[in-house]
């Protein structure tokens, strides 16, 4: 059974840093790209970072690219998310998703597998 379980949400002040965590399980992780989104309340969900399998090599939105870094770890089948100058419009709900496409990676629908989320609050 295919698993991704988030971890490392929570209440954080603006100018502050968290970590995700991203645990699989039930398919072989080594193999598939893997990546962040993100989804605040009344909005659509956006890319936040990829990192493709092979040669780990990474992709950032925008607005993060900079403060974010995403990282993986094949042998602890675990992709993390490490969030640093955190500001107030970085609040949301964020979810890991694996994908076995080559390409797209920034749209959800290249995704087969998702996690059920953790919430990072950034605070004033």
């Amino acid at each position: 059974q295919v698993q991704l379980v988030e971890s490392g949400g929570g209440l954080v002040q603006a100018g502050g840093s968290l970590r995700l965590s991203c645990a699989a399980s039930g398919f072989s992780f080594s193999n598939y790209t893997m990546a962040w989104f993100r989804q605040a309340p009344g909005k659509e969900r956006d890319f936040v970072a990829a990192i493709t399998w092979g040669d780990s090599s990474t992709r950032y939105a925008d607005s993060v690219k900079g403060r974010f870094t995403i990282s993986r770890d094949n042998a602890k089948t675990t992709v993390y998310l490490q969030m640093d100058s955190l500001k107030l419009e970085d609040t949301a709900a964020y979810s890991c998703a694996a994908s076995t496409l080559p390409r797209g990676l920034r749209l959800p629908a290249a995704y087969n597998y998702w996690g059920q989320g953790t919430q990072v609050t950034v605070s004033s």
